[in-house]
């Protein structure tokens, strides 16, 4: 069964709240304001993020992270957290190492949450 756009970004939403839910649980320096809402507010920001402002922020670090074996996208999903938090202010993010940290969680969410998902497929 193949899925569109549209049940891709639900998914990715998803996984961004989550991913936010996560970090402001485990590091002192990332909170939402505690309530479901904003924590889904900021992960369909961070999400519209990633689908739209991410892929240029690789474009033009494509060097930086060529040069680092890929380390500096580290740097770019902290930007984008930090960018998020900047847009929507329950999401509060005190500094850039917070916002890189809360990156990496996102990310390692993202990939169980995917391997669920593809785990869980039906073969064609």
């Amino acid at each position: 069964m193949k899925h569109g756009f549209g049940y891709k970004f639900l998914v990715r939403w998803f996984v961004c709240s989550l991913g936010l839910w996560v970090a402001a649980g485990l590091i002192s320096s990332v909170s939402y304001g505690g309530s479901l809402w904003a924590v889904l507010i900021a992960g369909l920001l961070l999400a519209v993020i990633n689908a739209f402002i991410r892929p240029v922020l690789v474009f033009f670090a494509l060097p930086a992270v060529l040069l680092s074996l890929g380390l500096f996208m580290l740097v770019i999903n902290g930007f984008t957290v930090l960018l998020a938090s900047w847009l929507y202010s329950p999401l509060h993010v005190t500094n850039f190492w917070g916002a890189m940290l809360a990156g990496v969680i996102i990310g390692l969410v993202n990939y169980l949450v995917t391997a669920i998902l593809e785990s869980n497929k039906q073969p064609s």
